[in-house]
């Protein structure tokens, strides 16, 4: 009996030489944190800054208005939205790695009553002007100084201008050779690797915050070299467009934003940057403006 207590005791050393040392706790990812962020960290999106578009197959995309950055645009594009112009509009142009446009196919239809027909080159705006920017800690190949502003939005810059980057997702206003800056009438989203050469020469008005799939996965056109659906049998109807606050409240949908401001969010970026788990051996140090979107949810039911 008192020889196998040794025995014991060597095998349980053994059992324990072999065991695998315990895995680190796994880092949590930029929606992890997202998705345990507390509720003061999350601010609401007004109503009437989304825009919904109702396709025929049941899809619905939302974009979310930049309503301070491109004022003139927007008044246009509620105007428009509010007038049933976009009763016949269609997507009619699909580039690949580029953008989805939507609008008025036929180029031919007079602009609707009311907009403001020329206005002004909203492309960029003074340093500041929309509030203190929480910096972003990480470099961008397009501007020198990049962070996200109280309401939301990442923005690009040089210390004396500022403006909304061409990222993913990103809504802007199609439109003709300068001078002309678009009525808003036509409108096209980003769905390839982030065009950041189109920075302040294009009215940028949104941004695609739900239902991208529906923008994105569609049939690439090949027409002019630009996308464009040759085949108007190709052209995706779009059932309705309307403003979110101009629906009953019981059919409005509510989203969130997660406030730069907080603790959270500082942790989401820096999550984005080195991202952690047995994939990623060496951490990038890095991110890209447009691979750091803020946070958007919707809204929670009230309890």
């Amino acid at each position: 009996m008192s020889m196998l207590l040794p025995i014991f005791a060597l095998l349980a050393a053994a059992q324990t030489a072999a065991s695998p040392p315990s895995a680190p706790t796994p880092k949590p990812t930029a929606a992890q944190l997202a998705a345990a962020a507390p509720a003061a960290a999350w601010a609401a999106i007004d109503p009437k800054d989304l825009l919904l578009l109702d396709f025929a197959d049941g899809q619905r995309s939302v974009i979310w208005l930049a309503a301070e950055f491109a004022p003139a645009h927007i008044a246009n594009i509620r105007t428009i939205a509010r007038s049933g112009w976009w009763g016949d509009a269609t997507v009619y142009r699909v580039q690949d790695n580029y953008v989805t446009q939507w609008g008025d196919a036929s180029e031919k239809k007079p602009p609707a009553a009311g907009i403001d027909r020329h206005p002004p080159a909203e492309y960029e705006w003074a340093w500041g002007a929309h509030g203190r920017a929480v910096a972003n800690p990480y470099r961008d190949a397009y501007a020198p100084r990049t962070g996200f502003t109280p309401s939301g939005w990442a923005v690009a810059g040089d210390g004396k201008a500022q403006w909304l980057p061409h990222c993913y997702g990103m809504v802007g206003v199609a439109r003709d050779l300068a001078p002309d800056t678009g009525t808003g009438g036509d409108l096209y989203t980003v769905i390839g690797h982030a065009p950041r050469h189109l920075d302040r020469n294009i009215a940028l008005v949104g941004r695609v915050i739900d239902g991208m799939a529906a923008l994105s996965a569609l049939p690439r056109g090949n027409g002019g070299g630009l996308g464009l659906y040759e085949d108007a049998k190709m052209r995706v109807p779009i059932k309705r467009i309307v403003l979110a606050a101009d629906l009953p409240p019981s059919e409005r949908p509510a989203y969130q934003y997660l406030r730069p401001d907080t603790p959270v969010f500082a942790a989401t970026l820096e999550a984005r940057a080195n991202r952690g788990g047995p994939f990623f051996t060496v951490p990038a140090g890095a991110a890209d403006l447009c691979n750091l979107p803020v946070p958007v949810r919707k809204a929670p039911a009230p309890r």
